[in-house]
C-alpha cells in the first residue's frame, strides 16, 4: 500500500499546485515513509508516497509509459502483474522496473478505461493521459483500497485518505449528516458517502474519468449472482458429493491467491485471531514453503473474557509459525482513542480498531511490512448467524400491522425491494429521532438512512435470499468498515500493508458460483469452507461457534474509571456542538451506569461509543459546532 494525492484542473483556466499537493502527499506519510514522487504538468499534480514492497530499488512512482505522455500512481498491489507483464512484452512494451503497478500505463495504452477488467489486485489509482486531457480513477472490485475525491472551484482533488484532500485551501470540512446517520445505522459508512460534505469515496469496483467536459463515474465491477429461477437444487443425497467438488475447486483457487499474496521484496506474516479463516489461510501460507516459520501475531486480551489467546496458540503451535501476543489492556484504550478516531476519518461503534492499530504497531516494531488476514470469507461464504437464520426462513420483520407496511416502505427506499437486513428499520429511525439535537432531529427525514438508496437494486431482484445478505454484506459491512476504518487505516497508520486472499477475483467469482445449500449445510455456517479446512486446521477450530473481533464497550468504560470517556459524554460537550440531544445522551449513560442497559459488542448498537467517537471527531477535523 501507499498514498497518493492529486489534483485536476477541469477548468483550464486554472492551476494545479505542485506545493499544494505536496503538502497532501506529506500527510499521508503513515502510508508511505519509505520514498515520495510527484508529476506536475499544465492541469495536472500528482503526489506520491511510498510504501517499498516490490522491486525496492526502482519500484518507486510515478510510472509513465515509453513516451512519457502517460503517467501513473498507484496505491496497492497488482498480483496478476507478472502474467500481464509477459503479455505486453509479447506486444512491444518495455518496462523501467519489476514494480507491479507499472503495467498500469502499458495496459492503459492497450485497452484505455477497460484496463480494470484485467487486474486482480487491490488498488486505488489516479492515472493521467496527456494527448487526451483527461484523468482516470479507479478502486478495486472488493473495496480493499479507498479513494476519496471532491470537485471544487473547478478543480477535482483527490486522495487516498480524506485528511490529504483537507489540505487543500479551497475546501472547507463539513459534517455530512446523511453519512453521519449511516454510520449510527450500519455496520459503517456506504461508499460514496463519507462523513465530509461534498467529499465522496468511489465505490467498489468502480471508475472516475474527468476531462473538460466534466466528471463521469460507471461501476465495471459489482457483485453478481445468479438468478434464483436459474438455480439448480442440490439434493441432500448430493450434498456431501457437492461440498467435496467445490472444496476441491476453492483449494486450487485459495493455493493460487495466497501464493501471490505472500511474494513481496520484504517481510511477510500473518494475523491469527484464532478463528477458521485465519487459520485457513495460515495454512495455506504453511503449505506453501514448508519449513518457513512465517510471523504471526494475534490481539489478546488478558483481562477480558473475549480472550482468544488459547485457540491463537493452539493453531500457531500447529502451522508452526514464529507467534507473536499483543497485548490489549484498558488502559491502551485512552492512550490510542484519539489517534484512532483521527486515522478512520469517522465515528465507529466498537472500539477494537484500537486493538486493530496496536496489533499493526507490533507488527511493523517486529519489521514485517505486509500481512495476510481472512476478511472477507464471512461476507462470501455464508459466515454470519444471519445466514442460519435466512436458510431457516427466519428472518422477516418482527412487525405487524401498519408498522409493518412503513417497514416494507423503508426497505423499497433503501435498498429497491422488500428485505431485511439487521433489524427493523422503522423503530431504529423513531429512536436516533429522538438522539439528534432538535434542530437536526426536526430535518430528520432529510437525512435520514431510511431515504438513501445505498446499493442496486438490479443486483438484489430475484436472488436467492442468502445471495441477497451475501450482497448486502459485501457493501455495507465489508467495503467501508471492516476493510476501510476497521483494515486500511487502522494498518497503514503503522505503514503495514494487508492482503485478503479470500478477496482475489477467480475466489470471488467461484463463491458466487456457489449454491446457497453449500454456504449453509449441516446447520452450519461457511459449509465449503470448514470442507476445506478439514485436516488443514485444529478440530477444535473447526467446532468453534462464529467468535467476531471483540474490544470494550461503552459498558465497559462507563463501568470503570474512563473519566475521559465520560466527559465526551457530558451535556456540556453534546451540546456545545449541537448534534445530538443531551438529554437523551445523558438518560443513555444513566441506563448503562445503572446495569439496566449493557451492551453486547455484536448484538447492539452500541450508541454511546458512536456518539463519543463523534464528539473527536469534530475536534480532530475542527468541524462546525451547532449548539
Amino acid at each position: 500500500m501507499c498514498g497518493i494525492a492529486g489534483i485536476f484542473c477541469l477548468d483550464r483556466a486554472k492551476a494545479a499546485s505542485g506545493q499544494i499537493v505536496g503538502d497532501m502527499a506529506a500527510c499521508l506519510t503513515h502510508r508511505g515513509p519509505d520514498d515520495s514522487g510527484f508529476h506536475v504538468r499544465d492541469g495536472i499534480a500528482l503526489g506520491f508516497r511510498r510504501l517499498a514492497l516490490n522491486d525496492l530499488e526502482r519500484g518507486n512512482q510515478p510510472h509513465s509509459s515509453e513516451d512519457g505522455r502517460i503517467v501513473s500512481v498507484c496505491n496497492g498491489e497488482i498480483y496478476n502483474h507478472r502474467a500481464l507483464r509477459s503479455s505486453l512484452h509479447a506486444r512491444g512494451h518495455r518496462f523501467r522496473s519489476e514494480c507491479d503497478t507499472e503495467v498500469l500505463v502499458h495496459l492503459y495504452r492497450e485497452y484505455g478505461d477497460d484496463l480494470t477488467a484485467h487486474l486482480d489486485g487491490q488498488f486505488a489509482f489516479a492515472l493521467h493521459d496527456a494527448d487526451a486531457g483527461r484523468l482516470l480513477l479507479a478502486r478495486d472490485h472488493a473495496g480493499i483500497v479507498p479513494l476519496f475525491y471532491t470537485v471544487v472551484d473547478g478543480l477535482l482533488v483527490f486522495g487516498s485518505e480524506i485528511k490529504a484532500i483537507l489540505r487543500h485551501p479551497a475546501v472547507r470540512p463539513e459534517v455530512d449528516l446523511r453519512g453521519l446517520d449511516q454510520v449510527m445505522t450500519l455496520p459503517g459508512l456506504v461508499s460514496p458517502r463519507t462523513m465530509f460534505e461534498g467529499v465522496h469515496a468511489l465505490r467498489p469496483g468502480e471508475r472516475l474519468v474527468a476531462d473538460s467536459s466534466g466528471v463521469t463515474v460507471e461501476r465495471y465491477w459489482d457483485l453478481d449472482f445468479p438468478q434464483a429461477a436459474d438455480l439448480e437444487p442440490v439434493p441432500t443425497d448430493a450434498l456431501d458429493r457437492r461440498l467435496d467438488d467445490c472444496a476441491r475447486n476453492l483449494e486450487a483457487l485459495l493455493t493460487e491467491s495466497v501464493g501471490t499474496r505472500l511474494a513481496a521484496d520484504v517481510p511477510v506474516g500473518l494475523y491469527l485471531s484464532g478463528g477458521l479463516d485465519s487459520s485457513l489461510i495460515g495454512a495455506f501460507a504453511a503449505a506453501a514453503r514448508p519449513g518457513h516459520r512465517w510471523p504471526s501475531y494475534s490481539a489478546v486480551f488478558p483481562d477480558h473474557d473475549f480472550d482468544e489467546s488459547p485457540h491463537q496458540r493452539l493453531v500457531a503451535a500447529r502451522l508452526g509459525t514464529d507467534h507473536h501476543e499483543v497485548p490489549i489492556r484498558h488502559t491502551d484504550l485512552a492512550r490510542r482513542f484519539t489517534d484512532m478516531v483521527r486515522h478512520s476519518e469517522t465515528p465507529v461503534r466498537e472500539s477494537y480498531n484500537v486493538s486493530s492499530m496496536l496489533l499493526s504497531a507490533a507488527v511493523r516494531d517486529d519489521g514485517t511490512v505486509a500481512v495476510l488476514t481472512g476478511e472477507g470469507a464471512d461476507e462470501l461464504f455464508g459466515g454470519y448467524p444471519g445466514y442460519r437464520f435466512d436458510a431457516a426462513g427466519l428472518g422477516g420483520s418482527r412487525l405487524s400491522g401498519l408498522d409493518a407496511e412503513l417497514e416494507r416502505e423503508i426497505r423499497h427506499r433503501m435498498w429497491g425491494l422488500d428485505i431485511g437486513y439487521e433489524q427493523d428499520q422503522l423503530p431504529a429511525h423513531e429512536f436516533r429521532r429522538d438522539l439528534y439535537a432538535d434542530d437536526l432531529a426536526d430535518a430528520f427525514d432529510g437525512f435520514s438512512v431510511t431515504t438513501q438508496r445505498l446499493v442496486e437494486p438490479d443486483m438484489l431482484r430475484g436472488r436467492h435470499p442468502l445471495h441477497q445478505r451475501s450482497y448486502l454484506d459485501f457493501h455495507l459491512r465489508l467495503a467501508d468498515h471492516l476493510l476501510g476504518d476497521h483494515g486500511d487505516r487502522m494498518s497503514l497508520a503503522n505503514s503495514v500493508e494487508l492482503r485478503f486472499p479470500f478477496l482475489g477475483r477467480a475466489v470471488v467469482d467461484q463463491a458466487t458460483a456457489l449454491p446457497p445449500e453449500l454456504l449453509v449445510a449441516h446447520g452450519r455456517e461457511k459449509a465449503v469452507l470448514r470442507r476445506v479446512a478439514e485436516g488443514r486446521v485444529p478440530d477444535e477450530v473447526l467446532a468453534r461457534p462464529k467468535f467476531g473481533f471483540r474490544g470494550q464497550t461503552s459498558s465497559h468504560l462507563l463501568g470503570g474509571e474512563a473519566d475521559w470517556f465520560e466527559e465526551l459524554l457530558s451535556p456540556a460537550v453534546v451540546r456545545k456542538q449541537g448534534y445530538f440531544n443531551p438529554d437523551t445522551v445523558a438518560a443513555l449513560v444513566r441506563r448503562q451506569r445503572d446495569q439496566s442497559g449493557q451492551v453486547h459488542a455484536h448484538l447492539d448498537t452500541d450508541y454511546l461509543m458512536l456518539i463519543a467517537t463523534f464528539a473527536l471527531f469534530v475536534e480532530e477535523f475542527d468541524l462546525p459546532c451547532l449548539g
